[in-house]
């Protein structure tokens, strides 16, 4: 009896793996680009906390005498706190007053309370990881406090500008003709003055103007309006090279309507392009809001941010209290140089020549 031949199973289709994937994998293995995101994204955990009170939540609390030193320098001299001591030893032996003044037995229970408090003072002064500021206040937790601040503007500030960038570009890519000429007038008009100097002058008309004052706001607005050009000159050459593509021509062919040819078929094909410009348009912002706030035009004054300390440190540092300004600059120094070798690896990892 002859044997009864039998086809094998056919094996189930293999899906190839799409650009984000193929990215990903591509960013897995480079160790320097994921230390970058883990750092990264404590940062924005940090961020996240200390906004829902997790942490520093009283960060404008007094918690040591003024200019406290940080922890590891707890044996150097702190002329703050030492005045505080001599005071306290060089007060005169209390005198027998009980007969012309009867709150006279009360003195000495006040006198040892008041000494108390001023051990007490000196021991927290010497417990701060980073010092205190001015006002006696944890510069760590101030570092903290204003990482919030400093990273939901860079951001934010990054991610309109990105869009509004992609808008623009897609517009004068896709369309080309007066739409171009238009929006490339605008382009050399904003780019003709040079980036800080138009920074300033936009924050000087909305300070001057009175309508937004100081604040979160107006220095999103600021950089985001002023931070385009460069997203939209990249995304215009790239719609003008993709709207001739044969999946453009094809979709065109089915009915899609132009709308749909720009934003559902041509821009998942150019994200990456737009992503990159995100993480280097965050760092930038970052960096212009310390100087913002750095020269009186960022967040007002019952805010902190790492502009607003540097601005503080640089009346500390003539009396030799350093630490403010190494702490906040310190933290702007980690997370730009994670978000700008994190950009290089992601601008590698999304490359599409590399798939």
């Amino acid at each position: 009896m002859s044997a009864v031949l039998t086809n094998p199973p056919a094996a189930p289709p293999q899906e190839s793996p799409g650009l984000w994937a193929l990215a990903w994998r591509r960013l897995k293995q480079d160790g320097v680009g994921m230390f970058s995101l883990a750092v990264v994204l404590f940062f924005l955990a940090m961020m996240a906390a200390s906004y829902t009170g997790l942490i520093a939540r009283d960060w404008a609390k007094e918690r040591g005498v003024s200019y406290a030193n940080p922890s590891f320098l707890a044996g150097a001299e702190n002329l703050e706190a030492k005045s505080m001591q001599q005071r306290e030893a060089s007060k005169v032996p209390p005198v027998d007053l009980s007969d012309i003044d009867p709150l006279a037995p009360r003195y000495k229970e006040w006198e040892e309370r008041a000494a108390k408090i001023a051990v007490t003072e000196v021991k927290r002064a010497e417990s701060l990881p980073l010092g205190g500021d001015k006002w006696g206040r944890d510069v760590l937790q101030k570092v903290i406090k204003g990482s919030e601040v400093s990273i939901f503007v860079g951001l934010t500030g990054a991610l309109l500008a990105t869009l509004i960038g992609t808008f623009l570009g897609a517009m004068a890519g896709y369309w080309g003709g007066r739409a171009n000429d238009f929006l490339e007038w605008i382009y050399n008009i904003f780019t003709s003055i040079p980036y800080i100097l138009l920074i300033l002058a936009f924050a000087a008309v909305a300070t001057s103007t009175g309508k937004f004052g100081k604040g979160i706001l107006p220095i999103i607005l600021i950089l985001s309006l002023t931070g385009w050009t460069g997203i939209y000159r990249l995304m215009r050459a790239e719609y003008i090279k993709h709207s001739n593509r044969e999946y453009v021509k094809a979709a065109q062919a089915i009915g899609a309507s132009n709308l749909q040819r720009m934003f559902k078929h041509i821009l998942p094909n150019v994200s990456h392009v737009g992503l990159v410009q995100l993480s280097q348009h965050t760092v930038q912002f970052i960096k212009a809001e310390v100087i913002l706030s750095f020269l009186g035009f960022g967040v007002p004054v019952d805010m902190v941010s790492w502009g607003t300390m540097l601005a503080e440190a640089q009346n500390e540092l003539v009396i030799g209290k350093w630490w403010q300004l190494f702490a906040a600059g310190a933290a702007m120094a980690i997370l730009v140089t994670a978000f700008s070798l994190l950009t290089d690896s992601l601008r590698d990892a999304l490359d599409p020549k590399l798939k």
